[in-house]
Parts: structure tokens; sequence; C-alpha cells
């Protein structure tokens, strides 16, 4: 959505959730790939919240402006009990690796009713600099782009409709 253009109530409604999310990512704690088979979990650093909230909630937020929508919630809000669009996300892969990338692998389904839409995304953002809080941002971004992937499918779908 482009910027200053404002959120409409005529927009699609959606629901993002549940988000499942890999169990060795699944922790308070940020968890940083130090070697192809080994992880490293940061005692010290946190995530702002639990990533089975957090996720979805950045997704549904993304979402919204992506689609000029602001009905558009995340599981477990009773905003979205009646949602036209219902995203189920399976996050297969989220990986952060210090000075260099994060890469978000996903698995989505996009639900209108009886039909199904269903995509995979692969996101790769660099770490613009050194420390945590550049790969907690990679992260974020990652993330809106499977949002972005996930919009694309809902404004496709939309537009087909009479």
């Amino acid at each position: 959505m482009p910027p200053g253009q404002a959120l409409s109530a005529a927009a699609p409604s959606v629901s993002v959730g549940p988000v499942t999310i890999p169990e060795v990512v699944d922790r308070p704690q940020i968890v940083v790939r130090v070697a192809e088979n080994r992880v490293e979990v940061l005692e010290s650093h946190r995530w702002a919240e639990p990533l089975k909230s957090e996720i979805p909630r950045l997704m549904a937020q993304e979402l919204g402006r992506m689609l000029g929508s602001s009905r558009v919630s995340s599981y477990g809000q009773s905003a979205g009990a009646d949602a036209t669009y219902r995203v189920l996300v399976d996050i297969a892969r989220l990986e952060a690796v210090p000075g260099e990338a994060a890469v978000v692998q996903a698995l989505w389904t996009v639900r209108r009713g009886s039909a199904r839409i269903k995509g995979e995304s692969l996101v790769r953002e660099k770490v613009s600099g050194p420390g945590y809080d550049q790969l907690v941002s990679a992260c974020s971004r990652a993330l809106a782009g499977v949002s972005s992937d996930i919009a694309k499918a809902i404004q496709v779908d939309a537009a087909a409709l009479p």
C-alpha cells in the first residue's frame, strides 16, 4: 500500500493463524546458527514476546498494510472469527546467522470458504550490520516477505470474485 493511503474497511477481512514454528527456535531466547549443523541459544538476548504470538501479529500487521485493510487480525483475536480469508502458516525454517542473513521458509494456506490457495515462500534477508538488533530486523523483513507473497495470493483471489 502506498504511504499515506488510508486503510479501508471495505478491503478483505483476514485472520492469520495459527502459525507453527520449529521447536528449536520456539523459546524466549534468540537462537542463531553458528555452523551448518549447530545452533546457539543466546541466553542474554531475548525476543520481545513469544514467537508463537509475535509472528502472527507481525504478519497480520504487514498484511493489513499491504492489502489496505483495517480488518486483519491474528489468530486468537475475536475480530478474525468471521474473516473472509483465513491464513495458516507453517514456518519450516527460521534461521538467523549473525552478520550474514535471516532466512524464513514457510508453507502457507489461504482459505476462503472451501477454496484453498497453497503456497511456499523462501525469503532471505541480509543483515545490515553487526549486532543482534540488525539480525532481528532482518528476521522481521523476511517475515514481511512471506506476508507479501500471501497478500499477492489474496489480491489475485479477491480480484477474481464477482
